[in-house]
């Protein structure tokens, strides 16, 4: 690629522009899924975009005890790390221009960053409803990651690669290879639910008994990024579980005989739709069920999504001895 042609990657397609405005369209999205379940209306196509602008407009304020450089510092940082993370993720060609061997950790790791970083925030603020925020993030953190990281562990080692791209090629010429990973897309699914702290997982915000948790301190433009860094990391989640699970922008037919053009705009179509399914099923778990304590979440996390991130590897271990992939 040439400098230019980069530059465009990451500030407008599939950059910066592109999935700023495809994550309000997914803020949206859910929320009106949400709504419809619930049998209200939801909002309107343009809420997410109308309320990220109200809270620009409101006051920003820093409280006295607040470790005002971590405060600060934290929202942008958290912001930059997922927008990064996205651009290692291919989303309307088979492999991505920045990708290289061993890319899934980089994005596991940009991906992780925003918890740690909340962690920070809600200790810092100086506020006790923050600092047990924070306490039950990094508690959450430990439970859900650890489950995230194994079921990972499938693709890789079908394919024997550390490289997001290698996996999505390696489906696009197996298209029954999601059969063989059922529970590990379940734990995925579930392990993001967590990760993006949404019901039955948003037990550090928690708006009933610890008013916001970590984002109690937070308002105006911090908050604003910091509620966008959840819409941004909600794409990335859903895009990096289609892309190791549901072939991202692969399809069922052979197309590389259609013009490049063709197969670069089937691959986003492809991409969208197999992101929305997702924050569909997403929508789905925040519906049917209600916030559970971090004792619950810590019991669930390791009797059940832990083993059950073993059982799936230990089913792709023996499948792959028993079987020549």
């Amino acid at each position: 690629m040439t400098i230019l042609s980069e530059l465009f990657y990451v500030i407008f397609f599939p950059g910066m522009f592109f999935l700023l405005a495809y994550s309000f369209f997914v803020e949206w999205f859910d929320r009106k899924l949400y709504a419809r379940m619930q049998n209200r209306v939801g909002p309107p196509i343009f809420q997410p975009f109308a309320d990220f602008i109200k809270l620009l407009s409101k006051e920003d304020i820093i409280p006295k005890k607040a470790k005002k450089l971590f405060f600060n510092s934290i929202p942008i940082i958290s912001f930059a790390a997922v927008m990064t993370a996205f651009l290692y993720i291919p989303i309307y060609s088979l492999q991505s221009p920045l990708g290289f061997q061993g890319d899934i950790l980089l994005i596991l790791y940009l991906t992780s960053l925003p918890t740690l970083l909340l962690f920070l925030a809600g200790w810092y603020s100086g506020n006790i409803f923050s600092a047990v925020g924070a306490y039950r993030e990094l508690s959450q953190f430990f439970v859900y990651e650890v489950a995230f990281f194994l079921v990972i562990l499938g693709p890789v080692i079908l394919v024997d690669s550390w490289s997001i791209s290698d996996m999505i090629k390696y489906q696009q010429n197996h298209l029954w290879m999601f059969l063989l990973e059922p529970i590990g897309f379940v734990v995925a699914l579930m392990c993001l639910e967590a990760k993006l702290e949404r019901v039955p997982f948003d037990i550090p915000e928690a708006e009933t008994e610890i008013v916001g948790g970590t984002y109690a301190e937070y308002s105006g433009k911090k908050l604003a990024l910091l509620r966008l860094t959840t819409d941004i990391s909600m794409v990335v989640g859903a895009s990096l579980i289609s892309a190791l699970f549901l072939g991202g922008p692969s399809v069922l037919i052979n197309i590389q005989s259609f013009p490049l053009v063709i197969r670069n705009i089937i691959g986003l179509i492809v991409f969208f739709l197999k992101t929305l399914f997702i924050i569909f099923i997403l929508s789905i778990i925040r519906t049917a069920f209600a916030r559970i304590r971090i004792d619950q979440m810590t019991t669930f996390g390791w009797k059940w999504l832990g083993l059950l991130s073993l059982l799936q590897i230990g089913i792709l271990i023996i499948m792959k001895t028993l079987l020549v992939f």
